[in-house]
């Protein structure tokens, strides 16, 4: 089969999935199941959609699934509670009633693999970095420096053992980027999902459980604050 014949299959399959989607959700089926039914269903790992290239797995692993649902979701229009739609795509968060035990069950073996892979490659690893962030400022307050703003080369030399221009650098030799000033929000979760492989590989079993704690505790006290709001 041809470029162009797999691209109309592809085309025609994805269609498929957003009419029974809509459909379902039309039928009254709560949004969020008929949601992962359709990220489920849905035939190709990359895309570009209104001029946006979306690669909703990482690296071939790391399944971006809210970038999916905000694709899907758009096919939903006024199907979804507005709020309710902003929390999942803003936050990753599903409505309060959500049996999170349907991501298991409705994704499939792979994808919800991917979405493992893409909760402690990427968001628990940003809250890692953030933990290392606010672990430094405290000791620049403790030593009486009050006002030293970035302090993103210090996290990461705590987590990484090297700065982020120098784990930039790294990263896109190994995968074949060009070097360039700006980050695109597609080449930063990238950046992120590989920063946990090099940690994972590079580092004693102690420390990785250690850094991976830190990271789940800082994203707890996140979504708790967020909560008090």
């Amino acid at each position: 089969m041809d470029a162009d014949a797999t691209g109309q299959k592809h085309a025609s399959a994805q269609q498929a999935v957003l009419g029974q989607f809509r459909a379902t959700l039309e039928r009254g089926q709560p949004w969020p199941e008929a949601l992962l039914d359709a990220m489920a269903a849905w035939p190709v790992a990359e895309e570009v959609h209104r001029r946006r290239r979306r690669r909703y797995f990482i690296a071939g692993e790391a399944f971006d699934w809210v970038l999916l649902a905000e694709r899907l979701l758009e096919a939903a229009d006024g199907l979804v509670p507005k709020r309710e739609r902003e929390d999942l795509i803003l936050r990753g968060r599903f409505p309060k009633d959500f049996d999170e035990d349907a991501l298991r069950d409705r994704l499939g073996v792979e994808k919800y693999r991917g979405y493992l892979n893409f909760y402690y490659g990427v968001t628990v690893e940003e809250a890692l970095q953030l933990a290392a962030e606010e672990q430094a400022h405290k000791r620049h307050i403790s030593n009486g420096v009050r006002y030293k703003m970035d302090v993103t080369d210090e996290a990461f030399r705590a987590i990484y053992d090297g700065s982020l221009e120098e784990m930039l650098a790294k990263f896109r030799e190994e995968v074949g980027l060009p070097k360039r000033r700006a980050m695109a929000l597609r080449e930063s979760k990238e950046f992120t999902y590989w920063l946990f492989k090099y940690r994972v590989k590079n580092s004693e079993p102690a420390r990785i459980a250690s850094d991976t704690k830190k990271g789940l505790d800082q994203l707890q006290k996140m979504r708790a604050a967020t909560k008090g709001r």
